[in-house]
């Protein structure tokens, strides 16, 4: 039987209290816990904090808040910050506006292979069952209900996962979603995590692929595994991805492993700076 590392699961979340209660909650209902939850927060009001704070006595692992001040869209930053911050070997990130299928954390840990980062995908919702899910603070979604897309990427099928991992758009950067990957702590540290140069919406997370990639990290999929149901919300304000796609480009073509303006920054002082018990600013 395989042997589980020690995982941290981080959060990234801005400025949606209710749909970070949702997600903790389906953390909550996980079959197999995290070693640690930390919630990455570019820059949220207090309510965030609020939400964080009646939750974490419900949570029988650590629950770290950690916050930056808002200055636009710096989902790069606030991850390589969370990252700093974790004390995991693994280390699993999705989106706050994520509901996790039962066996998220299970799945995601048996596909964990030394070597290799795992990309997954999402399902989304309409709008009228996030709304209703929302009201209710419902935090389970059933694969078969009314309000759901992406039927085959509904279902978690521990065999066919296996058979999959190595085999599904391996080489492909573009299927892929930052809402829900995995990595090994020592391979984003070796490429020096997110490139801060990204900043607004778009293609951090397919240029860390190509970094991890070009470094000798192979990438796994999670098909039939790590199942997210996405919360319907308006599309962000894309300005800038035009600018990140050139600087996904120049990653392309200059076969670049390592970025210049990255995690390593925040590694001398990641002890925390608290604010109040789990709360943490970098």
């Amino acid at each position: 039987m395989k042997t589980f590392s020690k995982s941290s699961l981080i959060i990234s979340t801005y400025n949606w209290p209710e749909a970070l209660r949702l997600c903790l909650l389906s953390v909550l209902g996980q079959s197999v816990l995290p070693d640690e939850v930390i919630i990455a927060d570019d820059g949220s009001t207090g309510q965030t904090a609020d939400v964080v704070e009646a939750m974490r006595p419900l949570f029988p692992v650590k629950l770290i808040h950690v916050w930056q001040e808002d200055n636009g869209f710096q989902l790069s930053k606030i991850r390589n910050k969370a990252i700093a911050m974790s004390s995991c070997d693994y280390i699993i990130q999705i989106d706050g506006d994520l509901i996790l299928h039962r066996h998220f954390i299970k799945d995601h840990l048996a596909l964990s292979k030394r070597g290799s980062f795992v990309a997954g995908s999402r399902v989304l919702m309409t709008k009228e069952l996030s709304e209703k899910m929302l009201n209710r603070r419902q935090a389970r979604v059933t694969p078969f209900q009314s309000g759901l897309g992406n039927f085959t990427n509904r279902f978690s099928v521990a065999w066919l996962s296996r058979y999959m991992a190595d085999r599904y758009k391996t080489h492909d950067i573009f299927a892929l979603r930052g809402c829900n990957m995995a990595f090994w702590r020592e391979d984003l540290l070796r490429v020096n995590g997110y490139n801060e140069v990204f900043r607004g919406w778009g293609r951090e997370d397919n240029e860390i692929a190509v970094r991890l990639l070009n470094s000798g990290i192979k990438k796994r999929a999670a098909k039939f595994a790590g199942v997210v149901f996405h919360i319907y919300h308006p599309e962000v304000d894309r300005a800038r991805c035009p600018k990140n796609e050139a600087y996904l480009t120049e990653a392309l073509l200059n076969k670049t492993v390592y970025c210049c303006q990255g995690i390593h920054q925040y590694l001398a002082h990641a002890e925390p700076v608290g604010l109040a018990e789990g709360e943490f600013a970098l």
